[in-house]
């Protein structure tokens, strides 16, 4: 019986001839090695990254040669026994040469591992170039702070003395003079502020102290005039009506030239009776006054003598203290409490203004905005000035006010010779070689009361 299905039937040998290989098996007596399928395409297996050359090692005893592979057996990735099943090998975790590109065991990277770094290191921060950068930012900040403080603070300024009205100057010298005012004014005080800085209600506005500063290379030099000096009232055009008034002879205390036409007349009778010309005024009111003090956080003082003045609310111990705005504002006006009224009073303003600039005029001050704006804010609303001084020419003023307070320069009273019906006469001499010292920008040798 033939047990062969259909298309087998024959001897070995017909079977032999008749058999292509493909899928039916061999009658040979050896295994039909592996064969190629020709509907699947063989892909290329990736290429390993070339890794270094490995250096020689020594040469040992030679190992026994592996036993060879025919090509149609050899094992490649993603086959077996030489069918391809066209699984891609792809990359395996943890493979040094599987890992991602960029990666730690990626191509053209170290492999990851004991002793070896797990990323490559990144770039090395430029900090001069940060410094530069930060510098320049820094800077930038402080000019545009600087330049908006500026404009601010100019805008507030009130320039409404006019010096070119002032007639018959004496000739300008080398050192820049200042004349200081401090007026007795109540504008924009309220009926409490009154009371409580002890000012009165009065009407108008009347010089409560009056002093020429002098900015000399040579040195600074601070000259009070006292409001009870004698002088004479000069020729002079009205501030206001620009009318030009004769010269009467009259003589008068110092402080009714500004009662009778304001700075402009209290400028040119200071220049008439001294012969220094004033290039810049300046004056500010009581409020101004203590607002500046109270903004400075107050002003320490060292009283050598206590006193007590009811009129002006004065009441001080011997001793160092700070002194605050409405305490400041009594000390500078006490004159009833002393045997020389005027005299004394005039030594306690110089010394306490020259106080306030060497606490005002600080780096700690200037530089901090906090502490710039309230003072710049507190004194400039009440600040008036001539119409050509700047907020450098101030700057210039406190400085030297400092310098007198720190002991470059001289701190005196005009020389006064005598008493005339109840006026303080002025030393003539006196006068004129200390006007021609400041002039000629030479040290002030001349010693005032």
């Amino acid at each position: 019986m033939n047990e062969w299905p259909a298309g087998w039937n024959g001897d070995r040998e017909d079977r032999g001839r008749r058999d292509d290989g493909y899928g039916r098996g061999s009658a040979q007596a050896q295994p039909e090695g592996a064969q190629r399928m020709r509907h699947v395409q063989r892909q290329q297996p990736p290429r390993p990254p070339q890794q270094p050359a490995r250096p020689t090692q020594p040469q040992g005893p030679p190992r026994p040669a592996r036993p060879s592979v025919p090509p149609q057996q050899a094992q490649s990735p993603g086959t077996y026994g030489g069918y391809d099943s066209g699984y891609s090998t792809g990359h395996v975790y943890g493979s040094p040469a599987g890992g991602a590109p960029g990666k730690p065991g990626g191509p053209g990277q170290p492999p990851s591992g004991p002793g070896r770094p797990g990323r490559a290191p990144g770039p090395v921060p430029d900090w001069r170039k940060r410094i530069k950068i930060g510098s320049i930012v820094l800077v930038s900040a402080l000019l545009v702070t600087t330049v908006s403080t500026y404009f601010w603070a100019d805008s507030k300024v009130r320039r409404e003395v006019d010096l070119s009205k002032v007639i018959e100057r004496p000739k300008e010298g080398d050192c820049t003079t200042y004349l200081i005012v401090g007026s007795d004014s109540r504008e924009g005080m309220s009926d409490e502020e009154k009371k409580k800085l002890h000012t009165g209600s009065a009407e108008g506005k009347r010089t409560d102290s009056m002093m020429i500063l002098a900015k000399c290379s040579s040195g600074n030099t601070m000259i009070s005039l006292p409001r009870d000096s004698e002088v004479e009232i000069p020729s002079f055009v009205g501030s206001q009506s620009g009318k030009k008034f004769p010269a009467q002879g009259r003589r008068v205390k110092l402080n009714a030239a500004y009662a009778e036409d304001g700075p402009e007349l209290l400028v040119r009778t200071v220049e008439h009776n001294t012969g220094l010309r004033i290039d810049h005024y300046a004056e500010i009111g009581f409020a101004g006054f203590a607002n500046i003090v109270d903004a400075l956080g107050g002003v320490e003082l060292d009283i050598e003598q206590g006193f007590k003045d009811e009129k002006s609310g004065a009441d001080f111990k011997a001793g160092k203290q700070t002194l605050n705005g409405e305490q400041s504002l009594a000390f500078v006006r006490t004159r009833y409490a002393f045997a020389e009224s005027d005299l004394q009073r005039t030594k306690n303003q110089q010394k306490f203004l020259s106080a306030l600039a060497s606490q005002a005029a600080t780096p700690s001050t200037v530089l901090n905005p906090f502490e710039l704006y309230p003072l710049l804010g507190a004194g400039l609303d009440t600040l008036i000035v001539d119409k050509d001084m700047g907020l450098w020419d101030m700057g210039q003023m406190f400085f030297a006010m400092k310098g007198v307070n720190g002991g470059d320069g001289v701190s005196m009273n005009m020389p006064i010779s005598g008493q005339h019906a109840g006026n303080l006469v002025w030393d003539k001499a006196k006068v004129q070689q200390l006007v021609k010292q400041i002039q000629n920008d030479e040290k002030v040798t001349v010693s005032g009361n």
